[in-house]
């Protein structure tokens, strides 16, 4: 029993000994907590000063996956640059050090933790991925965060040109948990102008501009309205509309067209002029289903739509006029009955193809 006793007093001291060599190393402060401890919860905070933090935003775009008509999202990819100047980062720089780099999700997450503005895409739509990061810090505190961003943002489109129609697509950034008076994002100057020389590879369009802006948000945080600061990227887009013209304007176009060779027909062969036509009103109705895969699920025309309509209604007119001139040969009005398919030989093309003007006309103006 002794034995055990002395034991049991020489483990306590042991212990004992151990607990205040470490504590020796860690000095603590009046409040009890360890010095190291309560400066790290200092600098998860954003830096006080007069004035909100300004981070200077840039985006680089290297390219654009895919635009999606019946979504109605655009996938890209690119690096999202965040520079900002937190004083209490400032350090002296020794011999051969000039700057802290921080590189990868390890180093960023556990070796720096201090604070940083957290960005997210107010209008993701399902995918966000970061490839890579980086942290630069200078000996004055000027931060430098670099993110490698693959995305899909939605956005809304105006289809009423269809397939002539343009859009301007949007990323919109914004600050997560701090509203504009604590943090403000401000882009950098970029200059805007034509993409042409840049190659993006997305089928049937063309970018032709591209800029950065910064706006205001209305956000909710702890249950209470507020403001915060976003950043938004833009691009302006056009339709290379040669693919739909080719697939579908230009091949209708025609079949309307053969479908007036009914009025060349014998006029007593009333059930294979009606044949023709009634071929030509099923090539518009599947003309109109193949749009609707193509387009989005819209509750407005478009100038494919009311071309589609317009071809539909002008071969059903060819039936009413098969109808009208097999009446009047049955009554034996063979010279009337020729007299309309000479007239509609020529009436037919020309208000078809004026229809068709007078409804891009009207497009233009009232679009």
């Amino acid at each position: 029993m002794g034995r055990l006793t002395t034991k049991v007093v020489l483990l306590a001291v042991a212990l004992g000994g151990a607990w205040s060599s470490a504590a020796a190393l860690l000095p603590e402060t009046a409040g009890g907590r360890l010095e190291t401890e309560s400066i790290n919860d200092s600098l998860l905070t954003p830096p006080r000063e007069e004035g909100p933090v300004v981070v200077h935003t840039a985006f680089e775009i290297h390219d654009i996956n895919d635009i999606s008509d019946v979504a109605e999202t655009f996938e890209f990819t690119g690096v999202l640059t965040l520079t900002w100047k937190d004083p209490r980062q400032a350090f002296k720089p020794s011999a051969g050090e000039f700057e802290k780099v921080f590189q990868g999700y390890y180093q960023f997450n556990e070796l720096s933790t201090r604070w940083y503005p957290l960005v997210i895409l107010t209008n993701e739509s399902g995918l966000y991925q970061k490839s890579g990061v980086v942290l630069r810090v200078q000996p004055d505190g000027t931060s430098t965060l670099i993110e490698k961003i693959n995305a899909v943002a939605e956005v809304e489109m105006d289809m009423r040109w269809f397939p002539f129609d343009d859009h301007r697509l949007e990323a919109v950034f914004q600050v997560l948990g701090f509203n504009r008076d604590e943090v403000l994002l401000q882009a950098e100057s970029t200059s805007e102008g034509s993409l042409s020389d840049r190659t993006f590879g997305v089928p049937q369009w063309t970018i032709t501009k591209s800029g950065t802006s910064t706006r205001d948000r209305q956000a909710f945080y702890d249950g209470r309205r507020s403001v915060s600061s976003a950043f938004v990227v833009s691009l302006d887009v056009e339709r290379d509309s040669f693919y739909i013209r080719r697939m579908v304007s230009f091949p209708l176009a025609i079949i309307v067209l053969l479908s007036f060779s009914v009025f060349w027909m014998d006029r007593s062969s009333l059930g294979d002029r009606i044949n023709v036509s009634f071929i030509g009103i099923l090539m518009a109705v599947a003309y109109q289903l193949v749009m609707g895969d193509i387009l989005p699920k819209i509750s407005y025309f478009t100038l494919i739509h009311a071309f589609l309509i317009l071809s539909f209604m002008t071969m059903a007119a060819t039936v009413v006029i098969n109808l009208v001139v097999g009446a009047m040969d049955k009554k034996g009005s063979y010279e009337l009955g020729d007299r309309v398919d000479r007239r509609c030989r020529w009436i037919f093309p020309l208000a078809y193809f004026g229809l068709i003007a007078v409804i891009f006309g009207a497009a233009r103006l009232f679009f």
